[in-house]
This record gives structure tokens, sequence and C-alpha cells, in this order.
């Protein structure tokens, strides 16, 4: 069996910079020379695995198994999802279902742009980040605010930190998969670590996105909105990122968050109604609530039904009471001996479970597809347009999961974790942000979490951490650096007249994910002193 090597070129130092050589290499070409994601994803993976068998001594043979069973591991428990969930998303935008929802929705708030901004874009973006996520909820939700009166790059600002505390639960709950399957740890304790974090994270944006449209002038009449929207949203995400795990926290804390508007929205109003920057609209202007939206009954009820299928059949099938995703046909292995931890082993494993959760979306977008009468033309049209958004987030997804197996595997991830346990208890500051950066300049929070959650949990180890508290930061780091990832911001300013002027949006954003990072960075310090045994797998039931 191999044995890892903690130190390989016998100065801690210059053992700590070579394994950081693949990060650098990785988000250099993402960041500088601005090289397709997946070409690269697929040269770091060359470079770290060079690195690994001749730094690090890693066989050959071995780490060629290994990058297989990460790679196997990209295609089963990340693509497997994600290809579903867009493909359920492009099936409702070819039969018009998603423009009947949205136009509906259209109709439910008031001429306020506080109602507007809560609705649109923090309900609303979180519904489409939770089914698709990779900056869909920008390209979809901009448009509709500047039609609204909002300037186009305050608009795209507006999009992208409400996108904020979803992020993590995108595209049926990836990332958290991704964590869970290079750190080992239960993916359904990590869900639940990660949602007591966004549950307090989540109080603030509400409030910022109203001071952005309107400043202070709107907070004063305009604050229920924020408290409902936030409170609403929390109410529908974290009992199920608790209890059920992290494929629909989204989509329920979306629902839970209209419900609970249309109900604030029926008992009260604004006293004034207020257009972007805080101007007061004429009672003859105010009339969006008014306008009918033109669909009957069966029309809303077909809008509706997409979510409903989604929502009952991943509940049904993931649940704790549910058998399928515990079944495996398949498991795969390779094990090292430990550099931290002598006596003990770091496996690199693949389970092929064939009722995983991208199974039960599969079969959720294949129901909705037949009750919503999708045509034969139409599911070929689906898949090609998936086929064509997706083809490079799928090789991502291959190659990410086999750079990271292998870089957890040869040892060099846990000298790296040898050397910034050097940093002390002060490192709780830096996980969070080293999750910030690698989204920043990857544009993935599921490559992020790939790439930095087994070192993040070796780290937790060295010095005494609950085990779920940095690895749950690295995630929720990557959450708030969304704003400013070139690769989220380039498909969310597509429907916008900033296209390939990524830049100007970029600095745009940036001050408030420093505000948000920030306010992250006190919530995990108050885990960790306040409240550890919350991020421990005794109280996630792990």
């Amino acid at each position: 069996m191999f044995q890892q090597v903690l130190n390989p070129t016998g100065n801690l130092f210059v053992s700590w910079l070579l394994a950081l050589v693949p990060v650098v290499v990785l988000l250099v070409l993402l960041a500088v020379f601005r090289v397709s994601a997946w070409i690269s994803v697929l040269i770091g993976a060359i470079v770290t695995f060079i690195i690994a068998a001749v730094v690090w001594t890693m066989p050959v043979t071995t780490g060629i198994r290994v990058f297989a069973y990460g790679s196997l591991t990209g295609i089963w428990a990340v693509d497997w999802i994600t290809f579903w969930g867009v493909m359920l998303f492009n099936s409702l935008t070819l039969t018009g279902v998603f423009d009947d929802f949205r136009r509906w929705l259209t109709t439910q708030g008031t001429a306020d742009v506080r109602v507007q901004t809560i609705m649109f874009a923090w309900a609303f973006g979180a519904l489409l980040e939770g089914l698709v996520g990779f900056g869909y909820p920008w390209a979809f939700v901009a448009p509709i605010l500047i039609g609204l009166g909002i300037p186009d790059l305050d608009a795209i600002r507006v999009a992208a930190l409400a996108n904020n505390a979803p992020v993590s639960y995108g595209a049926l709950g990836v990332p958290i998969i991704a964590l869970g399957a290079v750190t080992g740890l239960p993916v359904l304790a990590l869900s639940a670590s990660v949602g007591h974090i966004v549950a307090i994270l989540a109080l603030l944006p509400p409030w910022v996105l109203i001071y952005l449209v309107t400043g202070r002038t709107g907070l004063r009449d305009g604050w229920p909105l924020a408290v409902v929207g936030s409170l609403a949203y929390i109410a529908g995400q974290y009992p199920v990122a608790v209890f059920l795990g992290p494929y629909l926290p989204d989509v329920t804390g979306s629902v839970v968050c209209f419900a609970a508007l249309f109900v604030l929205l029926k008992f009260w109003r604004p006293k004034r109604t207020l257009g972007y920057g805080g101007k007061p609209i004429e009672a003859e202007a105010a009339r969006v609530a008014g306008e009918a939206h033109g669909l009957t009954g069966g029309q809303l009820f077909r809008a509706w039904l997409p979510f409903i299928v989604l929502i009952v059949v991943v509940v049904l099938w993931t649940g704790p009471w549910s058998p399928l995703p515990k079944i495996v046909w398949v498991k795969l292995s390779a094990a090292a001996g430990s550099s931290i931890h002598p006596g003990t082993q770091i496996s690199a494993v693949f389970s092929f479970a064939p009722f995983i959760g991208g199974t039960a979306i599969f079969a959720a977008w294949l129901i909705t597809a037949l009750l919503i009468g999708m045509k034969p033309a139409q599911y070929a049209e689906a898949f090609s347009r998936t086929w064509h958004q997706m083809w490079g987030a799928l090789l991502v997804g291959i190659f990410i999961f086999g750079l990271a197996y292998v870089f957890n595997f040869s040892g060099m991830a846990a000298s790296l974790a040898e050397g910034f346990s050097k940093i002390g208890i002060a490192y709780i500051v830096v996980a969070p942000i080293l999750g910030w950066i690698g989204v920043a300049l990857s544009g993935s929070n599921t490559s992020t979490n790939a790439m930095f959650g087994f070192f993040q949990v070796t780290v937790g180890r060295l010095l005494g951490f609950p085990i779920l508290l940095l690895p749950s930061l690295n995630s929720i780091g990557a959450e708030v650096g969304k704003p400013v990832a070139p690769q989220t911001t380039s498909v969310g300013v597509s429907t916008s007249r900033f296209v390939r002027n990524e830049g100007e949006v970029i600095r745009h954003n940036m001050g408030w994910t420093f505000i948000l990072l920030g306010y992250l960075i006190i919530i995990g310090v108050g885990f960790y002193l306040l409240a550890p045994r919350v991020m421990t797998l005794a109280a996630a039931g792990g």
C-alpha cells in the first residue's frame, strides 16, 4: 500500500509551495489567460499528476486508478444531476411553461421597486439557482429588473448579490454533493452544517437589496419586505437542508418565500410606492399588480406542476426513509497510508449507486415532460440545447474530480494543510477567504469544494476544529465570491449590453462581496466560539 509523505522535499515551506502549484496553475489559466474551464482543469490535472508522481512518489499505476475513480465520481455524483436539472429547465422554456410561470409571477408584484426586487431577484433568483445555477439567475432576473426601470449595471449587481445565499444548494445541491464526495463526510451532515450558516447569512441580503434600489429612504417603510423575505426563505430552506439533504433547499426556500410575500402584500403595502433611487411613483403609474396575466386556471396549474413534481419525487426518493440511494452495485477503491495520522488510511472511492439523487431528478424530469405534453421534437431540442450548454461543464466535472482525488490521495493536500495549520486558530478567518478566492477565480462553487474540501477538513483536524465547520465555510465563502467570478459573470451578462465587458460588472459588484465575506467570517467565528457542537457529525446525525 502506498504510504503518503508529509514533507517530501525535507523543507516544509518548499513542500507547501509545491503543493500549491496545481492550484496556482489552475487559477492563473482561468483568471489571467482566460483559458476555457475544461481545458484549464485538464492541464491542472496533468500538472497535479506529474508532481504527485515525481515529488510525492505516488505510484503511476495506482494514480491512474485514483484519477479514474475521481472522474467516475464526477460523472455520476455531479454531471448526472446537473444535466437533468438543465434538461428540466430547458424543457419548461421550450414548452412555454416557464414563460407562463414568469408572466404570472410578474403580475403578483406592485409597481414598488422594493417589492419587485425581493420577489424577482431574491425569491425567483433562488428558484433559478436551485434548478440550474451557473449564472442563469443573473441572465433571467437582470432583464426583468432592467425592464422595471433599474439601470443595467445596477440591475446585474442586484441579481448577483441576491444570488449569494442559494449558491451552495444550486443546481439541485451539486456543490454539497461534491464536497461530500471529496471529503468522505456524509452529504446530509454537510447539508445540515451549511444550512445552519446559510440561515444566518440569508438574514442580510434582502436588506442590502432594498438599500441598493431605494437607499435609506426605502428601508424606512420597506423593512417588512426584508424581514419577511429573509425569514420566509430560511423557513423553507433550513429544515429541508438539515433533515432531507441538499437537493431542494433553494426550491422550497423560494416557494415558501413567494407564499409569504403574497400573504404580506394582501395585508400590507409600503406607505409610499417608490421607484429606483427612492423616487415616489405617481398613483396612476402604479398599475403593475392590476394587470391581468391572462392565464387560465389550467395554464396556471401547468406552470406550477413541474415544481410540485420535482419536490414530491425528490423528497420521496432521497429522504432518510428511502432505501433507494443506499443501493450500491459496484464499489471501487484504493487506499494509502495517511501522512498526517499514522496508522490510518486515506481512501479514493467510487461507488456506483444507481438510484442516487441524479436518478430521482431524471425521473422527475421524465414525469414532468409527460404531464406537460412535450412533443417528440421538443425532446430532441431540449437534449440538443442542454448538451450544447453543458458539455464544457460536464468535462470540468470529470477532470476536477480526477485532479482532486489525485491531489488528496498523493498526500499533496495533507502537506498543504500542514503548512496552513501553522497559522493556528486564526485559520478560521482564512477558510472562507480561500472559498471566496477559489470561486472568484474558478467560477464554480462545485470546483472550489472539490479542490479545497478535503484540504479544509485536514486543516480542521490538525487544529481541532469541529469537523464540519471549515468545509462548510469553504462552500459558503464560495457563495459570497460568485458575484465577482468571471465565468459566472459571462453567463449572467449574456442577456445585457455588458457582453464581453465583464470587468466593469465585477468591479461594480466587488465592494459588496467584501461586506458579505466579512459578515460570513463573523458568523464562522460565532459558531466556533458559541455553538461548536452544531458543526459536529453527532449534531448533524452523521
